[in-house]
C-alpha cells in the first residue's frame, strides 16, 4: 500500500526521511505531481523506472530548492545564469553539462554528460528539498507514457502499490510540464519541451530559441521526448471541428459542437492558462468516458498553447507496432 499524507510541516519531515533512506515520495510542483528519489541514491533510482515502467534511456529532471545547489552537480554558463535569475524558482529545466564526480546515479542521467536540473516554485516542494538531503531527481508521477498527474488521487490510481508515498496539496496551479531548453552546446539555446514558461518569456532574455538539433541517433538528453507521451488510452483525434456519437470531446471556447458520449470544456472563455490547469485532469475524465475516441478541438499555437498542441500531438500518436 502506498501512503498518502496532507502535504503539512509534518508531513514534509516524514517525506524527507523517506527520501534519506531510499524512499520514492511524489509530491506537488506548480506544474504536476513529481515521483521523487535522491539523486545519489543508485537503488532508488532504479525503483523509480521500475514503479512507472520509464525506458532506461529517458533521463530525470534533477529537482534542487536553489541555483546554488544545481551548481553543485551542473556546469552554468553566463546563458544559464541569466535565465536562473529570471526564472528560477518556476517551470523551467536546464539541460547542462553534468560536473565529474557530482555523486549522480548514472541511471539518472540515463548515462550521459548532461542532466536536467530545476528549481520548482512550490511552497511544498521547496520545503521538502530543502530538507531531502540532496538534489532530487523527480519524472511525472505516472506510469510512463500515460496522462500526467494534477492531483494526488491521479497519482495514486497509476501508482498505487508502487511507491511509498504521496504527499498530497491539492491540484497543482499550473498543469503541464517545466519548459525544457538545451544549453549543454555553445550557440542559440534549444528549446527542447514546450512547457509552463512560454516562449516569448524566455526570448527576452536570452533571444530567439533553436528547435531540437538532436541527430535521430542520438541519446535522448531530455525528459518528455518520446514520440508517444501523455497518453490516454482511447485514442485521439486532433483538430475537431464536429464530434462523432461514438466520440468523447475536449473542446475549446465558447459554443463547442453537441452530440458526444461526454464533453469537458478546456476554458469556455477561450483563457490558455485556465485549459493548462484542466488538460490531464480533463483527459483523464474523458478516458473513463468509455468512448470510442476522443475528438479534440482546435487550440491556439501561442503562448501556453505551444505546450498543449505539443502534449495533445504527442499523445495522439500512434504507438509502434
Amino acid at each position: 500500500m502506498s501512503e498518502c499524507r496532507p502535504a503539512d510541516p509534518a508531513g514534509i519531515a516524514f517525506a524527507a526521511g523517506l527520501l534519506r533512506r531510499g524512499g520514492l515520495v511524489a509530491f506537488p510542483t506548480e506544474t504536476v505531481y513529481g515521483l521523487g528519489a535522491l539523486a545519489t541514491h543508485d537503488a532508488a533510482i532504479a525503483r523509480v523506472f521500475e514503479a512507472k515502467g520509464r525506458p532506461a534511456v529517458n533521463p530525470l529532471i534533477l529537482h534542487v530548492a536553489t541555483t546554488a545547489a544545481g551548481k553543485e552537480f551542473a556546469v552554468f554558463d553566463d546563458r544559464a545564469e541569466a535565465l536562473a535569475a529570471a526564472f528560477w524558482p518556476g517551470p523551467l529545466t536546464l539541460i547542462l553539462p553534468l560536473r565529474a564526480a557530482a555523486g549522480i546515479s548514472p541511471r539518472a542521467v540515463a548515462g550521459l554528460d548532461t542532466v536536467a536540473v530545476r528549481v520548482p516554485g512550490h511552497a511544498v516542494a521547496q520545503a521538502l528539498l530543502a530538507q531531502a538531503g540532496g538534489p532530487v531527481a523527480a519524472p511525472s508521477a505516472n506510469r510512463s507514457g500515460r496522462v500526467s498527474p494534477t492531483t494526488a488521487a491521479h497519482v495514486l490510481a497509476d501508482l498505487e502499490g508502487r511507491i511509498d508515498l504521496v504527499l498530497d496539496d491539492g491540484p497543482v496551479r499550473i498543469g503541464v510540464e517545466s519548459t525544457v531548453l538545451d544549453l549543454s552546446r555553445p550557440g542559440p539555446v534549444g528549446l527542447l519541451r514546450p512547457g509552463g514558461l512560454t516562449r516569448a518569456a524566455i526570448e527576452a532574455v536570452v533571444g530567439s530559441l533553436d528547435g531540437p538539433a538532436a541527430a535521430p541517433d542520438e541519446p535522448v538528453r531530455s525528459p518528455g521526448l518520446l514520440l508517444r507521451h501523455y497518453a490516454p488510452r482511447t485514442p485521439l483525434r486532433l483538430g475537431a471541428t464536429d464530434v462523432a456519437p461514438d466520440e468523447a470531446l475536449l473542446a475549446f471556447g465558447p459554443a463547442p459542437p453537441g452530440g458526444a458520449v461526454a464533453t469537458r470544456n478546456l476554458s469556455a472563455s477561450a483563457d490558455l492558462a485556465e485549459a493548462a490547469h484542466n488538460l490531464y485532469a480533463m483527459l483523464r475524465e474523458l478516458d473513463a468516458a468509455g468512448a470510442r475516441r476522443i475528438a479534440v478541438m482546435e487550440l491556439p499555437g501561442t503562448g501556453l498553447g505551444e505546450a498543449l498542441a505539443d502534449r495533445l500531438r504527442r499523445a495522439a500518436e500512434t504507438p509502434a507496432q
